[in-house]
């Protein structure tokens, strides 16, 4: 996860590129730098280097920050780079991974020979996808608190999380409340802040091309005010809520941001890269392929538009079945890796059908490891109830429903290309209505499931 924020400190994803985690301090010891989301490097001295595991650094990085035991269970220790992120098992060895590493990109990513020489992975402590989000409110560490608030920071301002404006103008209310101290109206006006929108707001999503297009939308459009008037606004409602001391007022703003993202479906996911097909537009049935972001939880599956920044598709495990197929396998795929995802939907006469997903990627393997993984840490664990749908009016902050109608944790079902099919033998055959068996055995398995196909029966 490369900090790409406008400030001038961080390094850029091709500079990290070259960087190395390891440097000799004398025959036997060498130093291990850990960086931390917000790129400050922590060295570590580590004696046997090669045999030395994920766990051993992990314990010695929380000895060095001083850190409480919940950061054992709050952070793991992730090998990455701009082509590829990995979170490490405590008994992985990341020496011996760091040697296999272009074996790694060759295997998981699409990049040429001469990328893959040019990488070289950093060893970055941050928040491990198996942390419960009810445990992270538990929290009492004012230093835990801010890693998690640094990391969740970082994740929406490079859009990673996108939010609507308004939740945008939120979190960056508090980003400035951190930053800036409390409001103080000679300082903090609309000039000073639009200096630096990029510290506390997402990048705008949707963005339009050019040409003759561009020109009608914007003509047809209402002109969208100032991000900074917005941005001021939220920041001098928080005055009256931030009068205690400091160090008080910082714990409790950064608890008060990671509550406002964890509304957000995909908020402690991992990420992984896709393409999905597009559907067929237009008297020519041009489709190609749409570039998607896939983020898994201990909750559930979410393909994000990745140019536009929104939920296209979001399924808790109760609500699919999936599966994976190498090239050699999936009929049809052109040579591709294929993460499927198969859950309810609607036929084009409105009967209910089941709806098949393909979402092209050489992570699809990792994905469906982690998906199994989680829904196996999940069984026998009380789930918890379902979010709020985004038009729901939170009793703290009335807002009428249409306003979120078209809020970017919505699915978009519309704008996926899906298969109303089943497998028959050799062939493919649509099925309507429901089909009463799973294209896949891969499914929730705790009995907690609201899918409808149900395994197919012995022959």
């Amino acid at each position: 996860m490369e900090n790409e924020e406008g400030a001038a400190v961080p390094p850029s994803p091709a500079q990290r590129s070259q960087r190395s985690s390891v440097s000799s301090t004398g025959a036997r010891v060498l130093d291990v730098v850990v960086y931390l989301v917000d790129d400050t490097p922590v060295p570590l001295a580590v004696e046997s280097l090669p045999s030395v595991s994920a766990h051993e650094l992990h314990r010695g990085l929380r000895d060095a920050l001083q850190l409480p035991d919940v950061a054992a269970d709050a952070f793991a220790l992730w090998l990455i780079s701009p082509l590829l992120e990995v979170q490490l098992k405590p008994r992985h060895q990341p020496y011996k991974l760091c040697r296999q590493w272009p074996e790694l990109l060759f295997r998981f990513t699409d990049c040429s020979e001469e990328e893959i020489a040019q990488d070289e992975p950093a060893l970055q402590f941050r928040r491990n996808v198996f942390f419960p989000k009810h445990r992270e409110l538990q929290v009492e560490s004012p230093e835990v608190l801010r890693l998690l608030y640094e990391e969740a920071k970082l994740n929406v301002l490079e859009g990673r999380y996108p939010c609507d404006p308004e939740d945008g103008e939120q979190l960056g209310a508090l980003a400035c409340r951190l930053t800036l101290g409390p409001y103080n109206p000679d300082r903090h006006t609309p000039g000073a802040l639009k200096t630096s929108l990029g510290e506390f707001l997402p990048p705008p999503r949707g963005h339009r091309g050019g040409g003759l297009l561009g020109v009608l939308r914007k003509r047809g459009s209402t002109r969208a005010p100032a991000p900074e008037l917005g941005l001021l606004k939220a920041f001098r409602a928080l005055q009256d809520e931030a009068a205690s001391p400091e160090p008080e007022a910082q714990s409790r703003l950064h608890r008060a941001y990671l509550q406002h993202c964890h509304r957000l479906p995909y908020y402690g996911c991992a990420f992984f890269p896709g393409e999905i097909d597009r559907p067929a537009q237009g008297f020519l049935h041009r489709g190609g392929r749409k570039p998607v972001s896939v983020a898994i939880s201990l909750e559930g599956v979410y393909i994000i538009d990745s140019k536009e920044k929104h939920v296209l598709l979001g399924l808790r495990f109760q609500e699919l079945s999936w599966d994976h197929t190498f090239p050699e396998e999936a009929a049809g795929s052109d040579g591709d890796h294929v993460l499927w995802l198969e859950f309810d939907g609607q036929g084009e006469d409105g009967s209910p059908v089941n709806k098949l997903l393909k979402i092209y990627s050489k992570q699809a393997e990792l994905m469906s490891g982690l998906i199994e993984y989680c829904i196996e840490l999940s069984a026998g664990v009380e789930v918890a109830p379902p979010e709020p749908p985004p038009g729901a009016v939170p009793s703290d902050r009335p807002r009428p429903r249409l306003q979120r109608q078209d809020s970017v944790v919505c699915s978009r079902l519309q704008q996926l290309a899906t298969i109303d099919y089943v497998e028959d033998g050799q062939e493919i055959r649509r099925v309507k209505p429901r089909r009463t068996t799973s294209f896949f055995t891969r499914q929730l398995s705790h009995g907690l499931t609201t899918y409808a196909p149900v395994r197919p029966a012995e022959a």
